[in-house]
């Protein structure tokens, strides 16, 4: 049943911009899931596996387009520069290194709820602010064919927020990135997508290696999730049957509930944009300051 549930708090916030490491976070607190447990940060990691593969599967034909169009773009006027497949990678660049700087001093300090709780507040101020300035001017980007180097540098620098600072959420700072560097709501959406792969995947995969080899380090990169609440090595996994099974249960619930959530999102920010968004954070964030000492310490 936990395993179930962890399934679905991860399909349905890991792409959303409320920031899915909170609401993991909050779960271990109400299941009593320890942050050391060797197993459940290694199943935290396999059910974000099920929804990063979910997402590639929902754009993998979009994918399959860029390479088939590189690097001359859909219209012919690209360069290997500034193809969306080439700001892809640089945005991911900005990203990684400093985060791999940056987590390994800090990150580690800032996952308690109340630190949670302030990211989501700041965040949620910051998305509707964003959201409702960017829908009173002409974005002049409606498109990811039409960006330029410039603003892929500048949304893959605020990505780095959401490595540093738990609780921030990977899809709003590059959501509002996007905007504010001139991209409509969907351009911005889309780009925050296509950026999620291969930075999940690298973070993800770089915590499951972590897990499975425990002498494996290299500097403490990686995205903020429960299963990061020890930067130490990681002791080694020893599975059981009921262990797989667990786990498998929450890969494919987290695979099939993020692929229903990523369509969904798309078509709603289409027509309601971010606000919804905001106020959630907003009220959990709330909600964090008042009830998060009871979740630690229980009734």
């Amino acid at each position: 049943m936990i395993s179930v549930l962890l399934g679905i708090i991860e399909g349905l916030t890991e792409f959303l911009p409320v920031s899915s490491t909170a609401h993991l976070r909050i779960g271990e607190a109400l299941f009593d899931i320890s942050l050391d447990d060797p197993y459940w940060k290694m199943y935290t990691i396999v059910i974000q596996l099920g929804a990063i593969l979910a997402l590639t599967l929902l754009f993998a034909g979009r994918i399959i387009e860029f390479l088939r169009t590189f690097p001359g773009g859909e219209d012919g006027k690209h360069t290997p520069w500034n193809h969306p497949l080439t700001l892809t990678l640089v945005a991911f660049v900005c990203t990684a290194l400093p985060s791999l700087m940056l987590t390994s001093i800090i990150g580690a300090h800032l996952e308690s709820l109340r630190s949670i709780a302030f990211a989501l507040i700041i965040g949620g101020i910051i998305m509707w602010a964003v959201d409702a300035w960017s829908v009173r001017r002409d974005p002049a980007v409606s498109d990811v064919e039409q960006m330029t180097l410039p603003q892929a540098t500048w949304i893959g620098l605020c990505q780095i927020t959401s490595a540093v600072f738990p609780g921030t959420s990977r899809s709003m700072s590059t959501i509002a990135a996007g905007q504010l560097a001139g991209m409509t709501r969907p351009a911005a959406l889309e780009f925050s997508f296509l950026l999620s792969i291969p930075t999940m995947f690298a973070a993800t995969l770089y915590d499951l290696v972590k897990s499975l080899w425990p002498g494996f380090h290299l500097l403490h990169w990686h995205k903020p999730s429960i299963a990061a609440g020890s930067h130490s090595a990681l002791a080694p996994v020893v599975m059981t049957g009921h262990g797989w099974a667990v786990l498998v249960v929450g890969f494919v619930v987290s695979f099939f509930v993020a692929l229903g959530v990523v369509e969904w999102f798309l078509q709603w920010v289409r027509s309601h944009g971010f606000v919804l968004f905001a106020l959630y954070r907003l009220l959990l964030g709330a909600a964090l300051f008042i009830f998060g000492g009871r979740l630690i310490s229980g009734p």
